[in-house]
This record gives structure tokens, sequence and C-alpha cells, in this order.
């Protein structure tokens, strides 16, 4: 049974709810953060204050990220680290803060190293969970977008599981997400993938879970639905899984794939392919394994 959207205008609504939701919740975190981080009314504890300021980060706050970043840089109640520090500069001056544009040109560029924090939290995403009791455990800002993403996905031939499993990990489900690589909303659309699979509009809920799904269902066909290539294409791009013949030797995509297989608990996942001939390099690698056994 497929899940009823409301009309346009209530549609609308919702929407700006939950983008209100989000970034209230994130402005929260950053003045607790603020406030532990000087002790201003309440004991002085940095290193509270960088979890309070990475969640909020994490929620899309760019003056989170901004205070994140120059923790990190001065080793302010944390362990200095420049890497963590560049990229969250890069993220805040993405997100439109002009004092982190300014920092980044001092410390360097993105880097594609973030502090654990930053990911999804592993309360969200449970191993192998049945796709309702995780959407029920969710806040309810959350649960909208996550039931319009597990409805969606049977569209394009996609189990919720797999669906879901790449929304969390990408965003923790934020329609307002965007990444230092220009990655925008739920599904993480870059600007080219967007034009590709037809998105004009990123932050609108709807026309990004589908702009994700449609390129989901394009490389379960590529990679014949492999779930590690295909988690390793989403991340990195399908051409870095071609040249690298399977998942990229980068630190964060290879994270990214095992996450993604911990928690859909499958290898494989059925595809269409009538979508697209499938990668020639499942075929190189097929004949490889051949020669092994006969050798």
């Amino acid at each position: 049974m497929l899940w009823v959207l409301p009309a346009p205008a209530a549609l609308a609504i919702d929407e700006a709810r939950i983008a209100q939701a989000f970034a209230e919740q994130a402005r929260y975190l950053a003045a607790e953060a603020v406030s532990y981080e000087h002790g201003e009314g309440v004991p002085r504890d940095q290193a509270y204050a960088a979890r309070l300021y990475c969640e909020s980060a994490r929620l899309g706050d760019a003056q989170a990220m901004y205070s994140l970043g120059w923790m990190y840089a001065n080793g302010r109640g944390i362990e200095r680290n420049d890497a963590y520090a560049n990229t969250l500069f890069a993220m805040a001056s993405f997100a439109g803060d002009a004092l982190a544009a300014r920092m980044q040109r001092v410390t360097g560029s993105y880097t594609g190293a973030v502090p654990d924090c930053l990911h999804t939290p592993a309360a969200i995403l449970q191993q192998r969970w049945p796709v309702d009791a995780l959407i029920a455990r969710l806040s309810a800002e959350r649960q909208a977008i996550a039931r319009l993403l597990a409805d969606l996905a049977p569209q394009y031939g996609i189990e919720p599981a797999l669906a879901l499993a790449i929304g969390l990990t990408e965003s923790a489900l934020n329609p307002q997400a965007l990444s230092p690589k220009n990655a925008m909303g739920v599904m993480q659309l870059i600007p080219e993938t967007a034009v590709r699979f037809n998105v004009s509009r990123p932050y609108d809920p709807e026309q990004n879970i589908r702009g994700g799904l449609a390129y989901l269902r394009w490389l379960l066909a590529y990679f014949e639905g492999d779930i590690a290539f295909v988690a390793a294409g989403y991340n990195a791009g399908e051409g870095a899984v071609d040249r690298y013949r399977g998942v990229p030797p980068y630190r964060e995509t290879q994270a990214y794939v095992d996450r993604i297989l911990r928690h859909v608990g499958q290898e494989l996942h059925p595809f269409d392919s009538a979508v697209t001939k499938p990668s020639q390099m499942l075929r190189g690698l097929r004949l490889a394994a051949q020669e092994d056994q006969e050798t």
C-alpha cells in the first residue's frame, strides 16, 4: 500500500516546519555549546561543548561548524587536528559563514577528514532493523522524511532498508543538509547528479529523494546488484569504483560501505537490467576470478 501524499500546499507547510525544526534544534545546541565552552552560567566543559557543536554542525548549523573547527585548530579542550579543522571551516564556508571562508584561506582546503561525531549516530542506525520499527524510533522531524523515503523506494525497485540506510548515513534525513562538496538535501546530491537525474529543486525533500533513488536504481543495474559497489559508487562515484576495480581505497568510502552493508545485512540486491548496461569492470573481475580457479 502506497503512502498518500498530502496536497501540495500542505506538503509545503510540512517541509517548512521540518526545516524549521532542524534549524531550531541546531541553534539551541550551538547556544548551549557556547555556554559550556566559556563557562557562561554553567561549569566550563570544553569537551562537552565540542560534542554539542558537533551535533549542531551535523544538523547543518554553520556557526557550529566554524566554532568546532576553531576548537580543533587551536586544541581548545580537545586534541588539535588541523585536518578536521580544515574540513569544518570548508563546511561552514559552503554554508555561508564569512569568517570560515577567511579561515579556510589560512588553514587550507577541504580534506575530507571529519570527526566521528559528524557521522550518523549508531543509535539511529540499527543492524538489520525492521523499517517500521526504525521509523517509530526517530524524532518527529525525521519520521516524515523517513516515511516518504521508505514509501517511494519500491517505486524505483529499491528495498526500503537500503534506501533508509543511504538516507540516514548521508544526511541523517536532514532535507537542508549541505556538505563541503556542495552535496545537497536528504540524499546529498551533488549538482552534477542533480542535473543528471532531473532534480531542479534539491532542497525539496520529495524531488531530492526521487533523484537519489533514481541514482541508486541506476547503480544497482550498473553493478548488477552488488551493494558494496553500489554504496561505494554512491559515495565516491561509479567512475572511482571502475578505476579501482572495486571499493576505492579511500578511508571515507570504505567506512561508508562497511556501514551500509552492516545495516542492510545483505550483499546483493535485485536490479533491473533494462536500466543500463553493466560495468565492463565486472566482466574483468569475473574473468580474473575464473583464471584464478583454473590455475
